[in-house]
């Protein structure tokens, strides 16, 4: 499915994502070094090891990008006109290499745009869980999104 236009989302609309994505060591080392963040637990195995959680832990922002990412092909794509903002984002969980990740979508609140008729800005709640159907991540994020009329 495409993305959906502004005057077709509805309150209460929600979405279980098909695509799902295993994370690799190499999502992790590419993502860490290419946003230039040195963590260890990240990056350094032994560190890792020696943490709390006793091996390598996923970048969260990567984790959040791919939950975003999961999301576009079902809510977004094709209809968006801008990202406005993104709030209430929590990590509940950690995520580790070679866990399955999928997202679900829920919109929470929709209002049309002052400034572009038929537009609006549609508020999605995006979860992604992992395969133990944990939630390891969340937000709100608010969509500029085209009228089916513009």
């Amino acid at each position: 499915m495409a993305g959906r236009f502004f005057d077709q989302w509805k309150i209460g609309d929600r979405v279980a994502h098909d695509i799902r994505r295993t994370v690799t060591e190499t999502d992790n080392l590419l993502f860490s070094t290419m946003t230039h963040n040195p963590q260890p637990l990240h990056l350094d195995a032994e560190a890792a090891k020696a943490s709390e959680f006793g091996q390598i832990l996923v970048n969260g922002t990567f984790t959040f990008a791919l939950m975003v990412g999961l999301s576009v092909g079902d809510t977004t794509l094709g209809t968006l006109i801008a990202n406005l903002g993104y709030d209430k984002l929590v990590m509940p969980k950690p995520v580790f290499i070679g866990d399955t990740l999928r997202a679900e979508t829920e919109v929470i609140a929709l209002k049309p745009s002052k400034s572009r008729p038929g537009a609006g800005i549609v508020t999605f709640a995006h979860r992604l869980l992992n395969q133990r159907d944990e939630v390891v991540c969340e937000c709100h994020r608010m969509a500029l999104i085209q009228g089916s009329g513009s």
